[in-house]
């Protein structure tokens, strides 16, 4: 019955192309990363500028929108029954914008079939997209046994505190799907443990700076630091670097300034990857002009940040539902002249946040560090027995072709945060040869993704008509 549809929709989301990505830029262009707040735009102005550009949008294409203080708002009807709708979830903040963009990250361009700008992927694209999957199934007259509404927050690559208020002062819809991970469905996310292991020893006076990473769920790219200059450094440094590695050095009158370089990921995702931390640790570990105060701190960290499984932290545990934790090293500062080095985990469903810390506290024992516990978000799981996963999964095989199973990922969306949800969609599509030379012509490695530099959506995927069959299809049973 549902194949009547089909035609017409593709038929409709391609004359709204243009329109669609015009929308999307829109908001790409707000560097909306979620900050410090203030009263009337808890995220800062910036994610306040996004959500009120969001809905103006919704209200351009005849929807009702609503404003929650800022945290979160919706697009859709103005009477809503909370027991019969389904809610679309996407977020509108992004990630820090990292380095070696070859592109501007906030003018949004579109390059082939690739529209480039931060949070264009994720997840600014998805929360367009969604409202003109309801717009489409609006205006077609498709038949809806359950009502929608769109709902877009300002916080979810930093903590999700705009969920957290919205979920303690207002009703959440019947079921929920967030569109902000790969096809099919994705009913269970690992839990996300956040924090710093803390140096006991203070650096020499040799190290003036040190720092790497810009955000905690993204693997570094660049990682630097600043020492005293002084005879014969200078000339081991030098010759040390004659022996290859991303290592780049800037000599100044009294300091030598040494930038690691590395490929950053998103560090649910880390494979792949090369961490800068990892690459400036191993660089100073074995400079014999360094004090041993700071050699020996060095080859911690280059231990630590060497591998994703938790494995030299004692932590690589896994299950059979959700595989194995990862543990990413992904930011480094100095505090209080000790060194201070933030790990994002990822852990297995079956796990707890209470062993992992025993876990860090006695390998951090054993580095000469304190482990610093920041964050903790439980993993969440959404049955997979469900009938909607087994549908939205037939379908997505049925269309593609493939033999693609549910899963359980590392990412952590809203579904964590909302009673009776799971994402769906909308990347991990199957790239053709036109994608792969197309990205080729446009990315560097390690260019292109989400969290990446040059962030890019693949429009032909976006606008393939999967997008708007898996609503059809859940809405309608």
């Amino acid at each position: 019955m549902m194949q009547k549809w089909y035609p017409a929709i593709d038929e409709w989301m391609e004359g709204h192309k243009e329109e669609l990505v015009r929308d999307i830029a829109r908001l790409v262009r707000i560097a909306s990363i979620s900050g410090e707040g203030s009263e009337g735009a808890p995220f800062g102005r910036e994610c306040r500028a996004a959500l009120e550009e969001m809905l103006l949008i919704g209200q351009e294409h005849g929807f009702h929108t609503e404003n929650y203080e800022y945290y979160v708002g919706s697009i859709g009807e103005k009477e809503k029954n909370w027991e019969n709708t389904i809610g679309f979830w996407n977020h509108l903040d992004v990630v820090p914008v990292g380095n070696d963009w070859q592109y501007e990250p906030f003018c949004p361009k579109v390059r082939e079939h690739f529209l480039i700008g931060r949070g264009a992927q994720d997840n600014k694209g998805p929360a367009v997209g969604m409202l003109y999957v309801m717009q489409c199934l609006r205006e077609l007259g498709i038949p809806l046994k359950h009502e929608l509404c769109l709902f877009v927050g300002c916080d979810e690559e930093k903590g999700m505190a705009d969920l957290d208020y919205y979920t303690a002062h207002y009703p959440c819809p019947a079921l929920s799907m967030i569109a902000d991970s790969g096809f099919p469905v994705c009913y269970g996310e690992k839990g996300i443990l956040e924090g710093k292991l803390i140096f006991s020893r203070r650096l020499s006076e040799e190290i003036l700076e040190c720092g790497g990473g810009s955000a905690s769920n993204m693997i570094p790219d660049k990682a630097y630091v600043t020492l005293r200059r002084r005879e014969g450094l200078l000339e081991e440094v030098r010759a040390r670097m004659k022996r290859g590695g991303k290592i780049a050095l800037r000599e100044e009158e009294d300091r030598l300034v040494l930038v690691a370089k590395g490929t950053s990921r998103h560090s649910a995702f880390p494979e792949g990857s090369c961490n800068a931390i990892h690459v400036l640790a191993g660089f100073l570990k074995d400079l014999s002009g360094l004090a041993d105060v700071d050699r020996e701190q060095f080859a911690a960290l280059e231990r630590i940040s060497e591998e994703y499984y938790g494995v030299n932290l004692g932590i690589d545990f896994a299950d059979e539902v959700s595989g194995s934790t990862t543990c990413a090293a992904t930011v480094l500062e100095v505090e209080n002249g000790q060194l201070a080095l933030t790990l994002n985990i990822r852990y297995a469903v079956t796990e707890s946040a209470g062993r992992l810390g025993r876990c860090l506290d006695e390998a951090a024992s054993r580095l000469g560090c304190a482990w610093r516990q920041e964050r903790d978000s439980a993993p969440s799981y959404f049955p997979k027995e469900h009938p909607a996963v087994e549908r939205l999964t037939g379908l997505y095989n049925a269309l593609t072709g493939e033999k693609a199973k549910s899963f359980v990922m590392g990412g952590g969306t809203y579904a964590r945060r909302l009673p009776n949800a799971f994402a769906y969609g909308l990347g991990g599509l199957r790239e053709n040869e036109a994608d792969i030379r197309a990205k080729k012509r446009l990315f560097l490695p390690g260019h292109g993704g989400a969290h990446e530099p040059d962030e890019g959506l693949n429009l032909r995927f976006f606008i393939f008509f999967l997008t708007i069959l898996f609503f059809t299809h859940i809405i309608n049973q």
